[in-house]
């Protein structure tokens, strides 16, 4: 597809190609809208293909006609394989990936948990905690899912658009899309804390092997006694593994500017509508680190739009 970059741009901005994951609805939808509202040509991609579709065809319908869909399937390396090809024939390069792709990772009784009513200050906080026990399971299938999804799905696409991203001129953006539950300080395990925190020593090696302590763990039942979080388990430690591989690969790459961010509460699918953000708001965040400028943070971590602790 051969594109005009020259109309659609804004000033002193060149040609940008850009994928996002996951983007069929939601946060996604809105980062690609709002990149592809600012002139860059963006991949959108979506695990199904007629939603994903669909979504690019709304966006033509609102004028915005540089953007084109691709099916991904981040836990089917075929499928990112694909897209490697797709991005090799079509661009030859990518200057922006935010890899919003994720799931929960869990059971829900949705109708169970509307009836508890929980305020958004008791789920932010942590103290909705043992009060959702009873409405949200998690089983070990699921949590190898969400483990694949967030966290294995993240570097299976990364590692293979590198090639790409290393040949953006102007330095690529990573973007990462994380989760308020990432956040170190929720792990009981102090001894988990530091080795995820530790980043003169940190490799992705030593955070597969936390991640594959967590799946022995559930699989014995030794969650609670072991320290990791039982709120969302799979999840919280998924995100936690994904802001630590933003900074391993940070430090291995250091021309591009690789973040991860906190979108927010955001109201969305993932959470079953308890968010009281718009998904507007959420795409703050990823759209500033995806238009970082030269000389800004890599290997960061942003809660929305601010630099927060890991």
């Amino acid at each position: 597809m051969e594109v005009n970059c020259e109309t659609t741009l804004t000033a002193n901005m060149s040609c940008k190609y850009a994928i996002v994951t996951g983007a069929n609805k939601g946060i996604g939808f809105e980062v690609v809208r709002q990149l592809a509202s600012k002139g860059v040509t963006v991949i959108l991609t979506a695990r199904n293909e007629m939603r994903g579709i669909a979504a690019v065809s709304s966006l033509f319908e609102s004028g915005l006609t540089n953007v084109v869909f691709h099916q991904l399937d981040v836990c089917d390396p075929a499928s990112v394989e694909c897209l490697v090809k797709f991005v090799k024939t079509q661009f030859g390069t990518l200057d922006i990936l935010v890899n919003n792709a994720g799931v929960s990772g869990v059971v829900v009784n949705e109708e169970g948990l509307r009836a508890l009513n929980i305020d958004p200050v008791s789920w932010l906080s942590g103290e909705a905690t043992n009060i959702v026990q009873g409405v949200i399971q998690q089983t070990y299938r699921n949590a190898e899912v969400c483990l694949d999804t967030n966290y294995y799905g993240v570097k299976r696409v990364t590692e293979a658009l590198l090639p790409f991203l290393r040949l953006s001129p102007s330095g690529a953006r990573i973007v990462n899309v994380s989760s308020l539950r990432s956040e170190l300080k929720r792990i009981p395990n102090e001894e988990t804390r530091k080795e995820l925190g530790r980043i003169e020593s940190l490799t992705e090696a030593k955070i597969d092997g936390i991640v594959e302590w967590f799946l022995r763990d559930l699989k014995q039942g030794k969650l609670e006694a072991n320290g990791w979080s039982i709120m969302l388990p799979a999840y919280s430690i998924s995100k936690a593994s994904l802001n630590a591989y933003t900074r391993v690969l940070a430090k291995t790459y250091p021309k591009m500017y690789i973040n991860c961010v906190h979108p927010g509460y955001v109201n969305t699918d993932i959470n079953w509508h308890t968010g009281t953000m718009l998904v507007k708001e959420g795409a703050r965040g990823p759209v500033m680190l995806a238009f970082l400028p030269d000389g800004g943070p890599s290997g960061s971590y942003f809660d929305q739009t601010n630099l927060a602790e890991f």
